[in-house]
């Protein structure tokens, strides 16, 4: 039977209940343990999908096509594991299934209340992602104290009394912050936030503590009576020079002692030496390469995490440094792509939605292709790639995606109305479709061309990867793009997924989003090849 591990955040939120529950999950894998993870949101949406990437940071999308909070990528990132829309869900989520059930007669008459009725199917929908594992690392989104977030506590409270669940333990992610002016850390902030968990009913087990530097043995014995938690469960957090460096600290304070007492785990060792090795070229790599990063969403850079990552993890194995160069796709409307990208190695235009900023990013699609820059287009940036070659090679002036100008006469991105989803069924989708799932989502199978660089990457002849887009490269002009150099090397059950420029070092377009699969242990190719191209390239001008 399943054991859970219940991680909540105390005093503000954007402490690292994340990282944390990621590093704990990691440690436990690495111990020889199935374990699985989920994220719970008390924010009421039924999923980020509708979300502004500058209000919540990036949708993180599963193998299994649920739009989901991006710890769930940094889950899969840690622990080199493909997680599904079990792994996550919202209050949205819960009330919706509690009211429809209620619209069909499933409660026999009862009246509706958060306890019983929205406490227990979030207690249901936490079992059932613990199904079939050892562990299941519950992360509680949000911080103690929050309405939103009471009905989730009880939940998790009820579970320690439940006959079907054998352990559970509760972490609580704290801050403790340094007063300079006084030369001292503060413990009463942590105080405040167990008293209020212990109001609820919820003792911790376990502090983990964010702060800047390491804490006196003194403050540490404090916070451990005054929490009434052993010494040895009050952990440190510090500032890390890379995230993946946290499970390493982890372990050298021995958080998996406590952890496997109170579950009854046995003697857990993990192995660590692989990890150790890759964060040490994060920290200290011999190699450096500049990436021009064009983007429309820099104001919040957690818009493009798991991009982020999938390059730092490229960066480890390859004992290399990838810097990026923020270069906001609306400055190179108005100063031009050479000024802002002229310094780069290679040019990575990423993902996004709507009209702002596109002719930027076709600008620095040009650049790249003249200038023979290595260029990794994704999703939208593959889109432009497209409208780009079309404009400038075959003379189209007016090409465009119908995204952006429905009335032009060369559509080269259009909408599919007709569209067969990942689970093979036939969904119509318009304009006027509302915008809540109603994208391409999940893994697809993705046909290779032999002698490619996407097939060059992989290795293999299919590949499955991510998708989250609701446009789709237009078909009709495949033959006249192939006959001016503009090669598709990509196809999955007749849509166009990538494409390569012939007279170009390296140049790709991905329709789908590569760096969902990517993890610190196995980097994705597609990004992998990318980076080792850009390489090459710093490595010629040097």
């Amino acid at each position: 039977m399943t054991k859970y591990i219940f991680v909540t955040g105390g005093v503000l939120s954007s402490l690292g209940k994340g990282i944390t529950a990621a590093s704990v999950g990691t440690l436990l894998k690495h111990s020889g343990k199935k374990v699985g993870m989920l994220k719970i949101d008390p924010y009421i949406n039924v999923d980020p999908g509708t979300m502004s990437p500058l209000e919540h940071g990036e949708v993180f999308v599963t193998k299994d096509g649920a739009e989901t909070d991006l710890d769930i990528g940094n889950y899969e990132r840690f622990l080199d594991d493909s997680f599904l829309k079990s792994s996550n869900f919202t209050t949205g989520q819960v009330y919706s299934s509690v009211i429809e059930r209620e619209r069909a007669g499933g409660y026999l008459g009862q009246t509706i209340q958060v306890v019983p009725h929205i406490v227990g199917e979030i207690v249901k929908r936490i079992k059932e992602a613990g199904q079939g594992h050892d562990i299941l690392v519950v992360e509680l989104g949000g911080t103690v104290g929050d309405i939103e977030g009471l009905p989730f506590m009880e939940a998790i409270r009820t579970m320690k009394h439940d006959d079907e669940v054998p352990g559970t333990f509760f972490i609580h992610v704290t801050l403790i912050p340094y007063i300079k002016a006084a030369g001292e850390h503060k413990s009463k902030p942590t105080q405040h936030s167990v008293q209020e968990l212990r109001r609820i009913g919820i003792t911790p087990q376990m502090i983990i503590t964010r702060t800047e530097g390491p804490l006196p043995k003194s403050f540490k014995k404090k916070l451990a009576i005054a929490c009434d938690v052993t010494q040895d469960c009050v952990i440190e957090a510090l500032d890390a020079a890379t995230i993946y460096a946290v499970p390493i600290a982890f372990k050298q304070q021995n958080i998996l002692g406590p952890i496997a007492k109170a579950l009854d785990l046995g003697e857990l060792n993990p192995a660590m030496e692989v990890w150790d090795g890759l964060v040490k070229k994060i920290v200290q790599p011999s190699a450096r390469v500049t990436i021009g990063f064009v983007g429309k969403y820099l104001e919040l850079k957690e818009s493009y995490k798991s991009l982020i990552e999938a390059l730092i993890h490229c960066g480890a194995h390859l004992d290399t440094r990838v810097e990026i160069c923020w270069v906001d796709s609306e400055d190179i409307e108005a100063k031009g792509a050479k000024d802002l990208l002229d310094d780069c190695d290679a040019v990575l235009v990423a993902g996004g939605f709507g009209n702002r900023g596109v002719e930027g990013k076709i600008l620095a699609i040009e650049y790249a292709r003249v200038e023979k820059l290595p260029y990794l287009g994704i999703c939208l940036g593959m889109q432009l790639t497209l409208v780009e070659y079309a404009r400038n090679v075959l003379g189209l002036e007016d090409a465009n995606s119908i995204e952006f100008n429905p009335e032009t006469t060369n559509p080269m991105i259009y909408l599919i109305d007709n569209f067969i989803n990942q689970s093979g069924a036939k969904e119509l989708r318009t304009h006027k479709s509302p915008m809540g799932g109603t994208l391409r989502l999940g893994e697809y199978p993705c046909d290779t061309k032999a002698k490619s660089h996407l097939r060059d990457a992989y290795g293999e002849k299919v590949i499955n990867e991510r998708h989250r887009h609701r446009y789709e490269a237009n078909p009709a002009y495949r033959d006249q793009l192939e006959k001016a150099g503009m090669i598709v090397t990509g196809e999955s059950n007749g849509l166009i997924e990538a494409v390569e420029i012939k007279d170009h070092p390296w140049f790709l377009g991905v329709q789908f989003h590569p760096e969902f699969t990517s993890r610190l242990t196995t980097p994705n190719p597609a990004i992998l090849s990318f980076v080792k191209a850009a390489a090459t390239a710093a490595a010629t001008d040097a």
